[in-house]
């Protein structure tokens, strides 16, 4: 039976309350930065008025470990306002958090993208020479990993090689093939080539690195098999990794957990960000 790629990719379709959901993340995006213990907002790493940094402080910031939230969007939409409150959980456990923006498609190209949250690890790596736990969703969850798959002393030489030990990657999409056969790729502009290319289901991943594939137990079919493919894959390459399907959660509420600091999902962010930090430099 042949895979209607269209309707396995369309989340706006599959959850038509997608607009009350947006709106209500707009709104606990300005409550938690008005709430937040001394944030840093709009730190820039680049030229444009979108690559910025809003970093939100742990209490015991010199004592915190450090990650980096990715929103989604489809690489060419949404922005990090709405995401403010993915520090929230993380915080209250005591990590510091960085929610970063990026250029959008068709303006840039996803490989573009990625260059740019490396520069954002890097400018963060600059400010408080820490290791960094990216987490990320749907967009940010394949950006989460090609951060954990990078070898960054290939990009600085004066970064550790494993800048990024580990990644948490929520609803994404690892292999972005089927991406060249839907709608979007108007913007996104792929070819099976460059979809190859910039497909961290493709890459070589150095031994050691972690990654956690998470998804919401009512995704479409195709979600459910990007997150379980590139955890078997990475196990073969000697990464470490790790399934969940989170129940009850679509693809929109399943990141609602990291708002609140008593959730399971904050709990194992907390702990990957706790591992990182307690490797040496």
């Amino acid at each position: 039976m042949s895979i209607d790629y269209e309707v396995e990719y369309n989340n706006r379709a599959r959850v038509p309350e997608h607009p009350e959901i947006f709106a209500r993340w707009q709104r606990e995006g300005a409550a938690y930065r008005a709430a937040a213990h001394n944030p840093k907002l709009g730190i820039s790493y680049g030229p444009s008025s979108r690559r910025t940094i809003d970093l939100f402080p742990a209490k015991d910031d010199d004592k915190a470990p450090l990650a980096m939230f990715i929103h989604g969007g489809w690489w060419r939409s949404l922005e990090p306002a709405s995401f403010s409150q993915m520090a929230a959980g993380p915080n209250a456990r005591g990590v510091s958090v960085a929610v970063v923006g990026y250029d959008l498609c068709p303006a840039v190209s996803i490989a573009d993208i990625i260059e740019q949250m490396r520069a954002a690890c890097l400018t963060l790596w600059r400010r408080r020479r820490q290791r960094i736990l990216v987490y990320g969703h749907s967009a940010g969850g394949h950006l989460a990993a090609c951060m954990a798959a990078t070898d960054w002393k290939a990009f600085a030489s004066d970064a550790p090689a494993d800048l990024v030990p580990a990644a948490y990657a929520i609803s994404g999409v690892f292999d972005l093939l089927p991406l060249t056969r839907i709608s979007i790729n108007e913007d996104l502009r792929l070819d099976d080539s460059e979809a190859r290319r910039v497909s961290p289901l493709y890459w070589h991943v150095p031994a050691g690195r972690s990654l956690d594939a998470v998804v919401g137990a009512l995704e479409s079919s195709e979600f459910l098999r990007q997150s379980k493919t590139i955890a078997e894959a990475w196990q073969q390459g000697m990464a470490l990794t790790r399934y969940e399907e989170v129940a009850g959660t679509n693809h929109f509420t399943v990141i609602d957990a990291l708002a609140n600091g008593s959730s399971p999902m904050t709990a194992r962010v907390a702990a990957l960000a706790y591992s990182v930090k307690s490797i040496a430099l």
